[in-house]
Formats: structure tokens, sequence, C-alpha cells
């Protein structure tokens, strides 16, 4: 990977003895409290927020969760690593962090590749300890990042067929057998926005003797051409709600595709207008 966004545990190990990090566990309690990084903060919320796409939405988006990191010790001055248990154990939440990270403008974040599964295959210390940071002022950007696109641009995106929609879901939520990951009737339709094309976010990954890891740039480009997407395709990923599409952001960003966003509201936003559009049946069926 270009080194970016992604370090390694190894990586991280040597940041933390050189520079101000703070630690965000993005998993459940139960997990963080039997075991964490040493100095980690449990913010749960970066993978069960449900986010709607409209002016409000967004707005309560951002007071939520500037307020949350800048309570885990998050000012501005500290490098913010997110992590997960495994790249593909979480639905993509570490990545959903760094993502709500992008958005509110902060300045210095990275990605534990591996999670805390690859922390500690590496042998690096873990803690059961809970530590309560000093809560700072997390600095306000002067406007919202550009990497969110919301219900109104996507709407506006469906007639633009040089953007690529890119759905990132499980099989069964692609082809319209189940709604969500909660449930298959947890969300009031089942299917797909019309026009979009289909890379499972899975394919993104591969197995290594640490646990999933991100394939290399050119394995990742190689995934994309299957659907058409080239490093100049302007692509917006979705998914259920916004997980699984920022890990796919991820793994673009880092391969070198220049114009990619997250339709953040995702399916669980969609599917609950029936004002609008959606495609059922089966995908890619041709016609008669």
């Amino acid at each position: 990977m270009s080194g970016d966004v992604l370090i390694l545990p190894g990586e991280l190990d040597e940041l933390m003895r050189s520079e101000p990090v703070v630690l965000i566990d993005t998993r459940d309690p139960g997990q963080f409290a039997e075991a964490h990084i040493p100095r980690a903060v449990n913010v749960r919320d970066v993978f069960t927020y449900l986010a709607t796409s409209s002016a409000g939405g967004l707005a309560a988006l951002r007071d939520k969760f500037a307020e949350a990191f800048g309570n885990a010790g998050l000012s501005g001055t500290e490098t913010a690593i997110i992590y997960e248990q495994s790249m593909e154990s979480g639905f993509g939440q570490s990545c959903r962090g760094y993502v709500l990270l992008r958005y509110l403008g902060y300045p210095k974040i990275r990605v534990l590749h591996g999670g805390f599964a690859a922390w500690s295959a590496a042998g690096l210390p873990v803690s059961a300890g809970i530590e309560t940071p000093a809560a700072k002022r997390f600095p306000s950007p002067s406007e919202p990042g550009r990497i969110l696109v919301d219900v109104e641009a996507m709407k506006l995106a469906l007639a633009d067929k040089r953007i690529v929609k890119l759905d990132v879901r499980d099989v069964d939520e692609w082809i319209g057998e189940s709604s969500s990951p909660y449930g298959k009737d947890y969300c009031p339709r089942k299917g797909r926005i019309p026009g979009a094309v289909w890379v499972e976010w899975y394919r993104m990954m591969k197995p290594t003797p640490a646990g999933q890891m991100f394939k290399s740039p050119a394995e990742i480009l190689a995934e994309c051409a299957t659907v058409g997407i080239t490093p100049e395709t302007p692509v917006i990923i979705y998914c259920f709600k916004g997980a699984r599409a920022s890990n796919t952001f991820v793994a673009l960003e880092e391969a070198g595709i220049r114009n990619v966003s997250i339709y953040f509201g995702s399916w669980n936003e969609w599917s609950r207008d029936p004002s609008l559009p959606i495609e059922t049946g089966a995908p890619y069926q041709k016609a008669a």
C-alpha cells in the first residue's frame, strides 16, 4: 500500500514511542474490557451510529463525533489511530472511523492494518485497564470535508454515467434477498440503487498469517477493472451504513484511485424513502 493511511503493528509501536498518539478502539465494550492496546479509548459509536445525509443529519453527525473524539483526547496535535478486531470482522468499522475523522477535517489519521488481531499476533503488549483520557477541544474545520455525498448528490449521480456507483454489500443484499446485515427485513425495501455495479468488500482483502489484510494496489486495481473503474474514474461507494464502504474507500484511495467519495446514508437511508428508485430482480439480467 502507499503508506499514507494504513500502519502496521510494529510501525505503530514505534510511533507511540516518538509522538503523541490517541488510540481509538471501535470494538464492543466487552471485547475492549477483555484486552486492548494500552492507553486505547473505546468509542463504539464509530460503528453503531446510523447517519442520514440531510443537512440536519450531517450536522448531528458532526456534533456527535466532534464531541466523542474530543472526549477521547484529540485536539489536532495528536495522531489518531483507529482499529477494530480484524479487517473483516468489524464490517470495516475502523475505516469508518477514518472516514468520519476525514469528514471532520482532522489532520493526522491512521488505520491499524490488521486490527487488534494483528497487534496481538505480533506479540505486542495488551492491557485490560480502563483509562479515562483528559477531554480536549476537538478542532473545528472551516467547512466539512468533501469525502461524503448526500442523498441529493446521489440522486443526481444516477443520471451521470461517468460516475460509477459502487455497491460493496454482501451478496445476499446485492441480489435483494436481505435488506441489511442486521436482518433480512430490517429495512422496508430490498434491492440496490439503480445502475450500481458490485464488488463485494471482502474482495479488496486477502488472508495472511496475521489475518485479513488489504491486497496490493495492483490487485485492488485489477478488482476495480472488472466493473470499469480506473484510477481516473469518479466513484461513489455505498453499503448499508457506510462501514464496508469506508473499508473499500481506504482500499481504493491507497491504490491510487483519485476521485472517490461515499454515500454515507447508504441503503439504510435510501431504502426508507419510497420516493427513491430501487432496482430489484436478478442483477445484470440480459434483455430479452
